[in-house]
């Protein structure tokens, strides 16, 4: 009999405290509480982790030794436990070349469908072609030039791995004397050797023959002839000393006489040599020089310094002088009075002769005569310099321009001339999904553009296309195109979309470990995301989710709420059962915010602003409709609409940016809009996002917030130190002088175990302390530097409190919610950190390494750990914090720094990871930033949050190319009753006055 319940006994990972909970199986189990309160060390550290390792210790110790070894959590006993997935936020690659539709497979059924169904196009003249003949070809060899040298080719291998020995000997026997080997003609009769780890191109030489000489026509066809049959309809006509042609019996142009090879998958990936276009390889742009970038201020002088890159380089500024007695402008005058034919010369140059000399290394160098003009200069600099600083310092006036070859499509003119109706695989790929869907519908519908044999070849590609569209939609994503980088998808949208995957894979007897997959989400798509959560439970799965969305949990069969408070004070179980019974509890937290015994208030008064605004005009980044928009100042400003719908294009790609070149001088090209004015309002920009505060167990609260520095320099200005001559530097565990050596200041040392997972000792020396004896002798008040860092925010905000310095820093954490954590806890151990095994590089060496005979255990791996992230804290420092704690130490260090009240602050979704008490603390900090003058502009989906704004701009209505439009603006009451607002309807929910 099957078992009803996952129980665990004993499980002490991170601050749980040797709980016992039970997690009923095949039902949808939530895990919630406040940030900090080992959520994630029951879900991911605990469940998820025991339930990975086990299945890699059932793999073979072959296997297993590429992997590694995966540490057991500390429990007691994990009974009734299933294989078990982790989907998470980050488990998406930011390599450019990984696409949605790549992730979802989509664009691979895409590749097969366009091979198999879709009608090639001359590149040329765009003429629909059809095969070629031998006669065909035979005349467009009579073509060329009489007298011209050609070699008649019959390919045998097309960019394939392998030695070929076998191949080279049967050409022997047939009577065949020469072959061409990767561009170069070998004879036969001599041993010919390749790498097998290289991929090669093989021809054997049909004939050799002259043009226009008698009697050449009908060898011709002949050798023609033999060639495609070695070819298997392809023929290669190789001009000596010029360049080669491809024919093929299978499809060529009778107008323009253009060939294409033979279509397959490969010839539409933008991943292959065989269809990325050969300009951009495949990535759909390339970094060019922006002069835009390289002066960036026209109102600027060249005496002043408007060339940016050369503001410094007098000798370069002579040859400047010289062009501009030429040319005829001043070098006082600001560059904006310069014609376009002076701009052009100060920028590109004279366009003299390109002279090459060899330097006194050897190294060969080229100059140009005349002006050489900045852009040319600089882009010379990129390409030869062997110094990577002068390259990135060159970058910096870089941008990724579209790709002029292929038009950023990212294949070759052959790909693209392959068509199902009017539309290439990259005018699908370019489609949002919704529309995607709709034109995959079609092709299986009644009005299908297929003939009979297309559609039985096509019905089986398009339902799977059919279906993965479909979950994509379901699960809140209509608006995304298949085309678009898998790198700039949110945490929330990535692991939306390994859901979708999940359900498409149709998996029973699995756990699912999902972590808050509402991030991103608005309240409209929650129901959709609930119903494919439940759909997953509903084919036999196990799906346990850590969240704080409301809705999500009164979806829930069974809720676990952590608690009761967060870090050393949580870590225990305090209610367990469905909806009900956790609203009934007095103990639970969460229960009372469910209830409504407990809510988040509404300001009694919104607040008037200080009478200024910041204007964008005419903003049309990616899909804003060249919309104005107004942020006044001197408030809590919410844009709200959902996922989608021009937000964060808003906020960050335009506002933030354009801001940060204006008050700092940031390269990074601010998104397309006419204008933003009102920024005399203002006096600085600070940006507050869900990127890492640290990448090792280094980093810390203490060090982040820059409180360290000055408790160093208190450690340092006692008594003992001065008489020892320690300056604050001795103080630090990262440089030598002060730190244990024997641990390098990292409190522990790694034992390498050869059959067992590394175990991780504390120091023998230190013993877990950090510093050396020396220094841990130096007290301050009693304690020593790795007793403060021990100490937990609220209790180091006593020991300090005589210090404003440190105080103030300390103060600021507490206010965000944040008292309960260790000034000193590596930024890895933070809540929402995921530790990212290279699971991807080791399945790479495993394959690389096994024979072929061997490969099913690659793929078994594979499988099994494509979408694990395994979780926990890494004391190698490979993980990455981010979530609610790192976020708002983020936040409390821009509190405690002086503020001017002109100060603009913009917070990217500041919710993820917060329970609802959590919400209310980040509330009552954003509201003081207000009240002292600032101004704060959140992006966010939290009807708790845009309830407590004091102006909602919302934008909509739907999302992608229906979207990008102001919908409503206004005070939360005002949106409220806007029936046009998505927002709004929710809205009218949390506000008392509109229940």
């Amino acid at each position: 009999m099957a078992q009803e319940y996952i129980k665990i006994k004993g499980a002490r990972e991170h601050n749980l405290k040797n709980i016992d909970v039970q997690i009923p199986r095949d039902k949808l189990v939530v895990v919630t509480g406040l940030s900090g309160s080992g959520k994630s060390s029951l879900a991911f550290d605990t469940v998820y982790a025991e339930g990975q390792r086990r299945y890699m210790e059932s793999l073979s110790s072959y296997a297993r030794q590429f992997l590694g070894r995966m540490e057991k959590p500390d429990v007691d006993h994990i009974e009734g436990l299933s294989p078990a997935i982790a989907i998470d936020q980050k488990g998406v690659s930011h390599n450019p070349r990984s696409t949605v539709g790549t992730v979802t497979e989509i664009y691979d059924y895409l590749r097969l469908l366009f091979a198999r169904t879709g009608h090639p196009h001359c590149p040329e003249c765009g003429k629909e072609i059809s095969a070629q003949s031998v006669e065909q070809i035979t005349d467009a060899v009579q073509l060329l030039p009489e007298g011209a040298k050609i070699l008649i080719l019959g390919p045998l291998v097309r960019g394939r791995k392998g030695e070929y020995t076998q191949m080279f000997k049967d050409l022997r026997k047939s009577g065949y004397a020469r072959v061409r080997v990767d561009g170069q003609i070998k004879d036969l009769s001599e041993d010919i050797e390749l790498d097998k780890n290289k991929k090669h191109d093989i021809e054997a030489v049909v004939d050799r023959l002259v043009v226009g000489q008698a009697g050449s026509q009908g060898r011709v066809a002949d050798s023609v002839e033999t060639a495609l049959k070695l070819g298997g309809g392809l023929v290669v006509i190789s001009v000596v000393d010029g360049q080669d042609m491809l024919f093929s019996e299978k499809f060529s142009c009778a107008d323009c006489g253009v060939s294409l090879g033979e279509i397959e998958p490969r010839t539409f990936s933008f991943n292959t040599p065989h269809g990325a276009c050969q300009t951009c390889m495949g990535l759909g742009a390339k970094m060019e020089l922006d002069p835009e970038l390289i002066i960036p201020d026209k109102n600027q002088s060249l005496a002043d310094g408007a060339i940016s890159p050369y503001q410094n380089q007098n000798w370069y500024f002579g040859q400047v002088e010289d062009l501009a007695r030429r040319a005829g402008f001043s070098l006082n005058k600001p560059v904006s009075t310069f014609t376009p034919e002076q701009m052009q010369l100060l920028l590109y140059g004279e366009g003299g002769d390109i002279h090459k000399y060899r330097n006194r290394y050897g190294r060969v160098r080229e100059y140009t005569s005349g002006f050489e003009g900045v852009i040319p200069r600089l882009d010379r600099l990129y390409r030869d310099s062997e110094s990577q600083g002068v390259r990135e310092s060159i970058e910096k006036y870089m941008l990724a321009s579209p790709c002029q070859a292929c038009g950023g499509k990212r294949l070759r003119k052959e790909a693209l001339s392959v068509k199902i109706g009017e539309r290439n695989i990259a005018d699908v790929a370019g489609m949002s999904v919704d529309e995607q869907f709709k034109w995959a519908n079609e092709l299986a519908g009644k009005n299908t553009l297929f003939s009979k044999r297309e559609q039985l070849i096509a019905a089986q590609i398009l339902k799977e296309i059919r279906s993965r569209l479909g979950f994509l939609n379901n699960v809140g994503l209509e608006y995304l195109t298949i085309d678009r980088i898998a790198g700039t998808l949110s945490g929330g949208e990535a692991q939306r979309i390994r859901l979708a995957s999940q359900i498409g894979s149709g998996l029973m007897g699995v756990l699912y470990v999902c972590d808050e997959p509402t991030i991103g989400l608005h309240p409209a798509d929650d129901t959709r995301l609930v119903e494919t959560l439940q759909k997953l439970r509903d084919l036999g799965n196990t799906i346990l989710v850590v969240e704080h969305d409301e809705s999500v949990m009164r979806a829930a069969d069974y809720i676990i709420d952590m608690g009761p408070g967060a870090g050393e004070h949580g870590g225990r179980v305090v209610a367990t059962g469905n909806i009900s019974e956790i609203m009934q509890n007095p103990a639970s937290l969460t229960g009372q915010y469910l209830s409504g015994a407990k809510v988040i208030p509404v300001p009694e008064k919104r607040r008037d602003g200080n009478g200024q605004e910041l204007l964008i005009q005419g903003a049309r980044q990616n899909n804003l409709k060249n919309i104005d928009v107004h942020i006044p100042l001197g408030k809590l400003v919410c844009v709200s609409g959902v996922s989608g719908s021009g937000k964060s294009t808003l906020v960050t790609d335009i506002l933030f940016k354009h801001l940060a070149q204006v008050f700092y001088g940031a390269k990074d090209r601010a998104g397309g809009s006419d204008s933003i004015t009102g920024t005399e309002h203002i006096d600085k920009i600070i940006e507050i996002n869900q990127s890492p505060i640290g990448r090792t167990p280094r980093s810390n609260p203490a060090t982040y917030t820059g409180a360290f520095t000055n408790i160093r320099e208190l450690f340092a200005s006692v008594p003992e130190s001065k008489v020892k001559g320690y300056g604050p530097g001795r103080f630090s565990f990262n440089i030598k002088g002060g730190r244990c050596e024997t641990c390098g200041g990292e409190g522990y040392i790694q034992i390498e175990m050869q059959f067992l997972p590394d175990v991780t000792v504390p120091c023998e020396v230190c013993h877990g302390a950090r510093y050396n004896r020396e220094v841990l002798e130096i007290k301050f008040k009693d304690k020593n530097i790795a007793d403060v860092l021990d100490m937990t925010v609220d209790r180091a905000l006593e020991f300090f409190e005589n210090f404003p310095k440190i105080s103030s820093k300390l103060q600021t954490m507490q206010d965000v919610g944040l008292g309960y954590i260790r000034i000193g806890q590596p930024a890895p151990t933070l809540s929402g950190v995921r530790s990212m095994v290279k699971w991807q590089e080791k399945a790479t060496a495993l394959s690389s390494a096994l024979d072929a005979w061997m490969f099913f255990i690659m793929i078994a791996v594979t499988a099994a750990v494509n979408a694990a992230c395994i979780t926990g804290n890494d004391s190698r420092g490979e993980c990455i914090c981010r979530g609610g704690e790192a976020q708002r130490i983020k936040l409390a260090t821009e509190l405690s720094k002086r503020a001017t009240g002109r100060t603009l602050y913009i917070l990217d979704e500041p919710t993820t990871g917060l329970s609802f008490e959590d919400v209310a603390a980040l509330l009552r900090v954003l509201q003081r930033l207000v009240d002292s003058g600032n101004t704060v502009v959140v992006i966010e989906h939290q009807l708790d949050v845009i309830k407590n704004a004091d102006w909602i701009i919302d934008l909509g209505p739907g999302a992608g190319i229906k979207g990008g439009q102001i919908v409503a603006e206004g005070i939360p009451e005002d949106v409220a009753l806007n029936k046009a607002s998505v927002t709004g309807k929710y809205l009218r929910r949390v506000l008392p006055k509109l229940k």
